[in-house]
């Protein structure tokens, strides 16, 4: 059978189908999407992360980390943020979270504060020039730790983001699928 004989096909199933299966077709998208949004938000309560699931953009961790892992974070605050730790931090002013190392912690006893110092491993100079006015980072910065990470899981993200067509492309054909596929 021929491709086009076979979404011909699909498409004449699609017209015949009636109202009350396009309407339970569409429930059930529903349904899905609002399944994998409550299990996101669940994810953001466990760790206490407004983003627990982060795909690194750029190669700055080379050779730890590379374009496209996905990294899972914790915020959990019951663990100190110690030298070594990978993290997500966020910058004010910029929409776009940076991953990088601790290389230094800087705590004040008295106050309990405490100030970070990061930097990409594959960069030369620590992040002072991205902090803007600042020396250091402070804790509410940090977006998460990294505690586990899948190797180029992320990488439909970044295509996704390079060329925004086949985000458009994939969504239509999903979408077109769970509707069509309902029998």
């Amino acid at each position: 059978m021929s491709v086009r004989s076979y979404l011909s096909e699909q498409w004449s199933r699609f017209r015949e189908t009636k109202f009350r299966n396009l309407a339970m077709q569409v429930a059930s998208l529903g349904l899905l999407l609002s399944g994998a949004l409550i299990m996101y938000k669940s994810c953001m309560l466990i760790t206490n992360s407004e983003s627990p699931i982060v795909v690194v953009l750029s190669g700055s961790m080379e050779p730890a980390i590379h374009r496209g892992d996905l990294l899972l974070l914790s915020n959990r605050y019951s663990t100190p943020l110690v030298s070594g730790d990978i993290v997500v931090y966020k910058l004010p002013g910029r929409d776009v979270p940076i991953v990088h190392r601790i290389i230094k912690v800087h705590e004040e006893h008295d106050t309990a504060e405490v100030d970070i110092l990061t930097k990409g491993d594959n960069n030369l100079p620590d992040d002072r020039e991205l902090y803007g006015d600042r020396k250091w980072l402070s804790r509410d910065m940090v977006v998460g730790r990294a505690f586990a990470f899948l190797p180029r899981a992320g990488m439909l993200t970044i295509l996704m983001n390079d060329y925004p067509k086949l985000k458009f492309a994939l969504l239509g054909g999903l979408s077109l699928l769970a509707l069509v596929a309902g029998d």
